[in-house]
C-alpha cells in the first residue's frame, strides 16, 4: 500500500480530529508528559482495524518526536540540563526504547489500554498523596549514586516507551521527582530530552520494519509541534506548582478515559 493510499483510507473528519488530538497532546506533553495518552487512543480509533500495532505506535512516534523536539528546545533555552543527570538518562533511555520497540509487535492491541491505566493510576495516586513533592528542587544524590539512578530511570522508562509509549514523559518526571528529589519544572527539562531520545530510538525501529504511516504522522507532527511550543512556554512562565496541578488533572482525566476503554473491551 502506498503512502497516499494509507491517507485516503481516512475521512476528512477523522483527519481533522487526529490533527486536533495531536495539538492537544503536544501541549499536554510539553507541560507534564502523557500527551500520548490523548494521541494514541485517537490513532487506535481512527486507523483501520487491520493496521498493525507497529503501525499505530510508529505513526504516533512521528508526531510525538516533533512536539518533544520543540518543547525540549524551548526548555533548554531557559533551564540548563545537569550533565550528570541528562547523559546517563538519555543514553539508557535510547537503548531501552530500541529494545522495547523490538518487543512491541508481540503485544496485542487490546492490551494497551488496561496496561497503561494501571500504571497511570499508580503514578497519580502516589503524587496526590504527597502534596509537597516536586514543588521544591532539592536533589538528594550526587556522584555515582546519582548517575546510577538516572541511568536506571532512563532504561526502565525507555523500555516502556518502546513497547507502549503513552505517558512516558509523565513517568520520567515522576521518577526523577521521587527518586532524585527534582522539582517538577527541573524534572520536565530532563524528561523532554529523554523522551525525545526514546521517541527517535523507537521510531527508527518501527521505520526499519516498514510499519509507519509517514504522511499522516507528518501532518500530526505539525500540530503536535505547535502544541508543544505553547505548552513549554506556559510551563516555564508559571512554574512547578502549575505543572503539578496540570499533572494531576491530566492523570485523572486520562485514567477515566482509559477505564472506559478497558470496560468497553471487556463487554
Amino acid at each position: 500500500m502506498s503512502l497516499l493510499d494509507q491517507l485516503l483510507q481516512l475521512s476528512a473528519l477523522t483527519l481533522v480530529l487526529l490533527i486536533g488530538a495531536a495539538f492537544v497532546a503536544g501541549w499536554v506533553d510539553a507541560v507534564v508528559g502523557g500527551g500520548g495518552l490523548i494521541q494514541l487512543p485517537a490513532l487506535l480509533t481512527a486507523l483501520p482495524a487491520d493496521a498493525s500495532t507497529g503501525a499505530v505506535l510508529g505513526t504516533n512516534k512521528v508526531a510525538s518526536a516533533a512536539g518533544t523536539a520543540i518543547s525540549s528546545w524551548t526548555y533548554v533555552r531557559r533551564i540548563m540540563p545537569v550533565a550528570a543527570t541528562a547523559v546517563p538518562l538519555v543514553l539508557c533511555a535510547l537503548a531501552g526504547s530500541a529494545l522495547g520497540a523490538g518487543l512491541a509487535s508481540y503485544l496485542p492491541r487490546p492490551w494497551l489500554s488496561p496496561i497503561v491505566l494501571v500504571a497511570l493510576l499508580a503514578v497519580g495516586t502516589y503524587t496526590l498523596l504527597r502534596p509537597a513533592m516536586g514543588l521544591v528542587h532539592e536533589p538528594r544524590h550526587s556522584g555515582r549514586a546519582h548517575i546510577l539512578r538516572s541511568g536506571g530511570i532512563g532504561g526502565a522508562v525507555g523500555v516502556y516507551d518502546g513497547v507502549l509509549g503513552p505517558g512516558t514523559g509523565t513517568f520520567f518526571i515522576i521518577a526523577m521527582v521521587a527518586l532524585l528529589g527534582y522539582g517538577f519544572l527541573e524534572a520536565s527539562v530532563h524528561a523532554k530530552l529523554a523522551n525525545l531520545t526514546t521517541n527517535l530510538g523507537a521510531l527508527l525501529v518501527f521505520g526499519l520494519q516498514g510499519e509507519v504511516w509517514w504522511i499522516l504522522g507528518a501532518v500530526m507532527a505539525l500540530a503536535n509541534l505547535a502544541g508543544g511550543y505553547l505548552g513549554a512556554r506556559l510551563a516555564l512562565k508559571l512554574g512547578s506548582k502549575f505543572v503539578r496541578v496540570v499533572f494531576l488533572v491530566v492523570t485523572g482525566a486520562l485514567a477515566i478515559r482509559l477505564a472506559i476503554d478497558s470496560v468497553a473491551l471487556l463487554t
